[in-house]
């Protein structure tokens, strides 16, 4: 697993849901679709993005970490 970061390509509008797919290791259309369907559920899941999109580093920000 990669460390959790926003990508600078491949990014629709945040990169919120690219930055998951690639930290859990599936495409980032099939984080999109389990996004939209999961906001057909109640919940605060618009919320959750836009704090993620505030809170996770754009990747060419974010300092690789030494292990």
């Amino acid at each position: 697993m990669t460390a959790l970061a926003r990508p600078t390509n491949g990014r629709m509008i945040g990169g919120v849901c690219a930055a998951l797919a690639r930290r859990f290791g599936t495409s980032a259309g099939t984080m999109r679709v389990i996004f939209l369907v999961s906001c057909l559920l109640p919940g605060p899941q618009f919320v959750l993005y836009i704090a993620m999109w505030i809170l996770l580093p754009s990747e060419d920000k974010a300092r690789p970490t030494a292990w």
